[in-house]
C-alpha cells in the first residue's frame, strides 16, 4: 500500500473515531460501555500499519478531547496510549502473526492488542498518570466489566469490516 492511501486511510479513521462516540454521548456512560472511538483505531492499525495506526491512536482521542472534551482529561492521557498501543500492535501483528485462515489471524492480533492495550492502559494508570488514586479493582471493572459490550462489538464488527474490505480488494489480509 502506499503512502498516499496509508495517510487518507488514516486520517478517515481518525475522523470516524472523533465522530463515530459523539453518536453514543446522550446515553449515559455510553462511551466507557460502547468504546466506539476504539473501533476505528484497532481498524486503523490493520489498515494501515504499525506507524499509522499508532498515530490514529494518539491523534483520535486528542482531537476528540480538543473538540468535544470527551475523554475527559484525567481519562485522556491513558486511552491515548491505550490506543497507540491498538494501533501499533494491530499493525505490527497483523504482518507477524502468519495464518491462512485469514478469520483466525484476525481474531489472535486482535484479541492480544486488545489485551496488551488495556494492560498498558491499567499500568500506566496506576504508575504514572493517576499514581495512588486507581487500582486493581477500578481497572478491571474499566477495561473488563463495563466495556464487555464494546469488546463484543469489536470482535464481532472488526472481522466483518476487514473481511468486507479484503473481499472488495481495498486491503489484503
Amino acid at each position: 500500500m502506499n503512502r498516499t492511501k496509508q495517510i487518507v486511510l488514516a486520517a478517515m479513521c481518525i475522523a470516524i473515531g472523533v465522530v463515530l462516540p459523539q453518536a453514543f454521548h446522550a446515553i449515559p456512560n455510553a462511551g466507557s460501555i460502547i468504546l466506539p472511538m476504539h473501533i476505528p483505531v484497532l481498524l486503523s492499525g490493520f489498515l494501515c500499519g504499525p506507524l499509522f495506526g499508532a498515530i490514529c491512536g494518539v491523534i483520535t482521542p486528542l482531537l476528540s478531547h480538543l473538540i468535544f472534551m470527551m475523554p475527559p482529561t484525567p481519562v485522556l492521557p491513558g486511552m491515548m496510549c491505550e490506543l497507540a498501543v491498538y494501533g501499533l500492535l494491530t499493525g505490527l501483528l497483523s504482518h507477524v502473526i502468519k495464518n491462512k485462515n485469514k478469520l483466525a489471524k484476525i481474531y489472535c492480533v486482535l484479541i492480544l492488542s486488545m489485551l496488551i492495550g488495556r494492560v498498558t492502559y491499567g499500568i500506566l494508570n496506576s504508575l504514572i498518570f493517576r499514581a495512588g488514586s486507581y487500582s486493581l479493582q477500578m481497572w478491571l471493572a474499566a477495561a473488563f466489566t463495563t466495556a464487555l459490550p464494546g469488546i463484543l462489538i469489536q470482535l464481532v464488527l472488526i472481522p466483518a469490516v476487514l473481511l468486507a474490505l479484503n473481499k472488495a480488494k481495498v486491503v489484503t489480509l
